[in-house]
């Protein structure tokens, strides 16, 4: 607080002496006469020469004198004039009005109230107010009665005090806004992708199910479970069958399959029929595949499998080795499994095997004849049967699945097809198969048949009602008695008039094969006493002697076995 109030120079000087009782500041005049008092110069000892305060007793500067030399130049001298001499000290003077000099024990009011017992005067002279330094106006606690309280502007302060910090805070809250909009914006994005991917896996798996749907390989939809229906359902389908015969026009002998494309489970088999199975030929009598073949031909041999496997077999194709052999060159060899090393025939023994055994062999077309026909000494007919089985596959992996292709690939072979099967048919047929084998929905699968050639229901079931949809239905033998022979003379035609000869007898005739050494005399064995008349029958029936009648070692599927020696002569029949 500034205890003297200068209103300008050359004027009059006040000073506060107090407040009334309304908290007014009441200031004094100071006499005019009094002698200016010198005031402090702070630097007036350190040479600059500067008075801040124009006291006019400024003392001359000394310069500042870097070397020390002693010499000192006069310093410039500033006029700012005369202050007239403040009073000299007065001990009783109470600058604050409170009534108690200097010295005194009164307590002190540093607001300019009077001590407790103590009256302020009022100060002599002139009292000066100065309007832009009001006090502090002082209202009552308790207004008078009747009147209520009057509030002024004046009363109030509204200060604002900038705070220093509120920039960073703004910045801070900023920062945790951006920081947090950051969040759900990648929060957003995340679900946005989870939702994506789920719909793009919904479509995928649609998708396949639809696709399995449509291919008929849904659990309960596929043919797998077709097969495990009724017996109705498997005959409800519809299914496309031809008969191929595989003429081994080199050493002989034939192989049969049958073509099956399930055209309602969409799935395409191999079924390979053993040359044992027994047949009715057109004179009633029975007989094999291998004879009915060589006998009838296509046409009454596919009739007599339509009797036996209550099948509808469409066509017979005739593929005999060396069309095979030009088949496989013409789709660009096979890719198949081999189960046994096949020697060349064109070579000795001790070269090098024309087919190696192994996992994905590939067979050019010569290969493939000789892996297809091979029977190794002492195998059942049956290892034979399934390496043509595994040639055919082959085939139909490499064919076209176009049926147009597939039909030029036929009619390239120049092979002539038996009615009523054609080219085009045969070739839109092998396309269907072909684009099966591809899906990996082709199989082979071998005929059950029994030791005497015929079928049992329970073994058959799976070949003969499953995939063909039909049933079995053997030749019932009867009271026939059934003959097995096998050639030993060394001449190849003995063993067609033999069967003319028991035929025409009442017998049943049964296959026995070549022996691989010829014999001198003939042999007719029984193992039953009770087929003894019936052995000696067969022997008066060749022409041959009652002393080639003995007991020994039969066939299972026959009652008399005949071997046929040189001793044998068909005009004797």
């Amino acid at each position: 607080m500034n205890d003297r109030y200068d209103p300008g120079y050359g004027g009059d000087q006040y000073e506060l002496v107090g407040y009334d009782e309304y908290g007014q500041p009441v200031y004094r005049q100071i006499p005019a006469q009094q002698t200016p008092q010198q005031a402090y110069d702070p630097y007036a000892q350190q040479g600059y020469g500067y008075d801040p305060y124009a006291t006019g007793q400024q003392q001359p500067a000394q310069p500042y004198d870097s070397y020390d030399t002693g010499r000192r130049p006069p310093a410039p001298s500033y006029d700012t004039g005369r202050q007239p001499q403040a009073p000299p000290y007065d001990p009783a003077y109470d600058p604050y009005g409170t009534g108690t000099p200097a010295g005194g024990t009164a307590a002190y009011d540093p607001y300019g109230q009077p001590a407790a017992g103590a009256q302020q005067p009022r100060a002599a002279g002139q009292t000066a107010h100065i309007p832009q330094q009001p006090g502090p106006a002082e209202v009552p606690d308790d207004p008078p009665a009747g009147r209520e309280r009057d509030y002024h502007t004046e009363q109030f302060a509204f200060v604002e005090e900038p705070d220093g910090d509120s920039g960073d805070v703004i910045d801070w809250l900023k920062f945790t806004e951006n920081r947090t909009e950051r969040r759900e914006e990648a929060r957003r994005r995340a679900r946005s992708r989870v939702i994506a991917l789920v719909v793009v896996l919904a479509l995928v798996a649609a998708g396949g199910v639809g696709y399995l749907w449509y291919a008929g390989k849904l659990p309960g939809l596929s043919s797998s479970d077709a097969k495990s229906g009724t017996s109705t359902a498997v005959a409800d389908q519809k299914r496309d069958v031809i008969v191929v015969h595989l003429h081994n026009t080199a050493k002989g002998g034939t192989s049969t399959a049958l073509l099956v494309d399930n055209t309602t489970t969409q799935q395409g088999t191999t079924v390979l029929l053993p040359n044992s199975l027994t047949l009715t030929d057109d004179a009633g009598s029975v007989t094999t595949l291998a004879k009915s073949v060589d006998d009838d031909g296509s046409g009454g041999t596919r009739d007599q499998l339509d009797t036996v496997l209550g099948t509808n077999i469409e066509g017979t194709w005739r593929l005999d080795t060396p069309y095979l052999q030009n088949l496989v060159e013409l789709v660009g060899n096979i890719d198949i499994d081999t189960d046994t090393d096949v020697p060349d025939p064109g070579k000795k023994k001790g070269t090098a095997p024309l087919v190696r055994e192994g996992k994905s062999q590939t067979l050019s077309g010569k290969a493939a004849v000789a892996y297809a026909t091979y029977r190794a000494s002492g195998e059942a007919e049956n290892a034979q049967l399934e390496r043509f089985g595994q040639v055919m596959q082959g085939v139909l992996r490499k064919v076209s699945s176009d049926a147009q292709a597939a039909t030029v690939t036929v009619q390239t072979l120049g092979q002539i097809i038996e009615p009523p099967l054609s080219d085009k048919n045969l070739g839109a047929f092998l396309a269907k198969l072909a684009d099966l084998a591809k899906g990996g929905d082709h199989k082979t699968a071998l005929l059950p048949v029994q030791s005497d050639g015929t079928l049992s229901a329970e073994t058959s079931a799976s070949v003969v009602k499953d995939i063909l949809g039909g049933t079995a239905k053997s030749p019932d033998q009867g009271s026939a008695v059934r003959v097995s022979v096998q050639n030993a003379t060394g001449v190849k035609d003995n063993t067609e008039k033999a069967r003319v000869v028991l035929l025409n007898g009442g017998f049943s005739f049964l296959e026995g094969g070549t022996a691989s050494a010829a014999q001198a005399a003939s042999k007719v064995l029984y193992s039953d006493a009770a087929h003894k008349d019936d052995a000696t029958e067969v022997a008066k029936t060749l022409g041959l002697p009652d002393g080639a009648v003995s007991k020994g070692t039969v066939g299972s599927n026959a009652d008399v076995s005949v071997v046929l020696g040189q001793d044998y002569t068909p005009s004797s029949s």
